[in-house]
């Protein structure tokens, strides 16, 4: 992992305090930022999500999609959890909690809209942070690949229509015209730009592919950080009020990547995969591309919403809840491979083997 993966919570924590006393400082500066708008997308904001999106869509290669025949146990898990599962528990869990458990807690003018941000968040799985997972994990780099190109092409035409009803059954009004442009914006033309930017690099051969995802890769961190600085000057005064809304909301994002790790990981174990497919199918589950949501939030909902705030504490929490199920998946293979060696005795070459 970089410097900047390795601390990202550090760095967010960071912009947390330096967007709020900025945001008290020079009110009238990021109020101008604000208004920046063309058909409701903030115009910094939107420049600052292409250069977060991108660079890591470049890395991604739609032509490992045919991989996905040589693990389709593996596959079907991961898009049954990222498709299924992950995005409806989320509407639940941010009904129970945010609506009723939470809710005498937490600003009542705001409750929609952090259930939106929280369903936003589970909605987009993980596109780049999964291959640094993975990596930990000692996981299948083609399979790897191959879930995350899959993912991605059902995002482009999955994501508005899966948004747009789990709003709606939890009674919130989306904007179509909205999310339509925010698909467009921040899904559709990024993956182009992107993958006309991959094959040029590949052209010039491998050496060049990785020097130039080495110079660009610091590119998505910084965007980010600088979208949450913006951020957090808005979300400062609900947030100096209400100190813990931070903490509220991770809650039920905390038990989504639990259980969906848990389950994709149990999955995969049932259906007799291997340790190295499990473990990036899980984690893929648990992970989000939270860059995508805070885009959508933002243009959906604007900088000062619930569901900007609810993105960015999916982001805050992203790093050590994650290397903690790498922990848990590396330590428990010995207990995944018993599971696959009872279900499925040796085969008469791998017996005669010495």
């Amino acid at each position: 992992m970089s410097l900047f993966e390795r601390y990202l919570t550090v760095w967010v924590f960071l912009c947390i305090v330096v967007g709020i006393v900025l945001g008290q400082w020079l009110p009238g500066v990021f109020q101008a930022i604000g208004g920046m708008e063309v058909a409701n997308v903030n115009l910094p904001v939107g420049v600052l999500i292409w250069v977060m999106i991108i660079p890591m869509l470049v890395k991604v290669d739609f032509g490992a999609l045919h991989e996905v025949r040589q693990h389709v146990k593996g596959i079907g898990v991961t898009l049954f959890v990222n498709w299924l599962v992950k995005p409806f528990t989320m509407a639940f869990l941010g009904w129970l909690f945010i609506r009723h458990l939470f809710a005498p807690l937490l600003p009542a003018d705001q409750l929609d809209s952090y259930i939106a941000g929280l369903i936003l968040l589970a909605a987009a799985p993980c596109t780049a942070m999964v291959f640094v997972w993975s990596r930990l994990t000692g996981g299948d780099p083609l399979f790897t690949l191959s879930q995350v190109a899959l993912n991605d092409s059902i995002m482009v035409i999955a994501f508005a229509p899966l948004v747009a009803f789990l709003l709606g059954i939890s009674a919130i009004t989306v904007p179509w015209a909205t999310l339509l442009i925010s698909v467009g914006l921040y899904i559709v033309i990024p993956v182009l730009l992107a993958q006309l930017w991959r094959k040029a690099l590949m052209a010039k051969g491998p050496a060049a592919f990785d020097a130039a995802m080495h110079r660009i890769g610091p590119w998505s961190i910084a965007a980010l950080l600088a979208t949450l600085v913006l951020l957090f000057a808005f979300q400062g005064e609900a947030i100096l009020k209400q100190p813990l809304v931070i903490a509220l909301l991770a809650v039920p994002i905390l038990i989504q990547v639990f259980f969906n790790s848990a389950l994709a990981y149990w999955l995969n174990r049932a259906v007799g995969e291997k340790h190295n497919i499990a473990c990036p199918s899980a984690l893929i589950g648990a992970s989000n591309f939270f860059e995508l949501a805070v885009a959508a939030a933002i243009s959906l909902f604007g900088f000062n919403s619930g569901a900007a705030l609810a993105t960015v504490v999916g982001v805050l929490i992203e790093v050590p809840v994650m290397l903690l199920v790498v922990y848990i998946v590396n330590n428990s293979k010995p207990w995944y491979e018993r599971g696959l060696t009872h279900q499925a005795p040796a085969s008469r070459s791998e017996r005669t083997q010495p």
